[in-house]
């Protein structure tokens, strides 16, 4: 049976995460920092010391292959697709080794527009389509049959 990981530090959806794997019996951990603890019931905590991506290596170090991890970060996600982890944005994008390269190179050009001075406007506030659209996405990869070589390209 899959996990679910919660790349928790300013993750939005962890409440709608755990409601939707509670029904299902699907086991849930939520990753965190010690300036984040994150704490709910019906999940496991697992709280790492604070530091440059401390949160993301124990993430990639704990994923199995058919896992599914919740993050916002790019990086994270091209870490657990090499681990053959099936991800989710809080927005309900699926993270594709068909996608993930364009969102590595949006974010590489952010960064770069950030150093040059240039700082773009911050996210809008989270609406309940988003919500929807996420609990939606989430459904249907915990309903897909599990399989520990899926996303295996070989």
């Amino acid at each position: 049976m899959p996990t679910v990981l919660i790349d928790a530090d300013g993750c939005p959806v962890v409440d709608l995460t755990i409601r939707a794997c509670k029904g299902r019996g699907i086991p849930v951990r939520i990753l965190c920092d010690t300036a984040h603890r994150i704490q709910r019931e019906g999940a496991e905590t697992l709280v790492f010391d604070k530091g440059a991506d401390s949160v993301d290596f124990a993430l990639v170090n704990r994923v199995c292959p058919g896992d599914i991890v919740v993050t916002q970060d790019y990086g994270l996600a091209s870490m657990c697709l090499a681990r053959r982890a099936r991800m989710l944005n809080q927005n309900g994008l699926e993270y594709t080794a068909d996608n993930i390269d364009a969102l590595l190179e949006r974010r590489w050009q952010n960064k770069k527009l950030l150093r040059a001075g240039k700082h773009p406007k911050g996210p809008a506030k989270r609406t309940k389509e988003q919500d929807t659209a996420f609990v939606l996405a989430l459904e249907q990869l915990l309903d897909a049959p599990y399989s520990s070589s899926k996303g295996d390209t070989t």
